[in-house]
């Protein structure tokens, strides 16, 4: 089911909107859903982030494991040349 949403947006960004709909031979409310999808996209990606950073800071404060620097840094250099190693736990 869909649901109408209004935006108000001043004179310049809608100008904008319409010169992009135009150019891409498409409608401006295609520009608007394409560009919310987008947004979303991006913003929930990012919230997953944090929420995997938070845990497994969490986790770290709790226990104390961690990566040694020298594993970390081997991986890293094996990746830079090509070479597939399992990430170090």
């Amino acid at each position: 089911m869909a649901t109408t949403l209004g935006v108000k947006v001043d004179e310049q960004l809608h100008e904008r909107l319409k010169t992009m709909a135009e150019l891409k031979d498409r409608s401006a409310h295609w520009i608007i859903k394409q560009a919310i999808e987008q947004y979303l996209i991006q913003e929930e990606a990012l919230a997953r982030d944090r929420l995997e950073d938070r845990e497994r800071w969490e986790r770290y404060v709790l226990t104390g494991d961690a990566v040694p620097n020298a594993a970390a840094t081997a991986w890293l250099d094996d990746l830079a040349v090509g070479r597939k190693a399992p990430c170090p736990r």
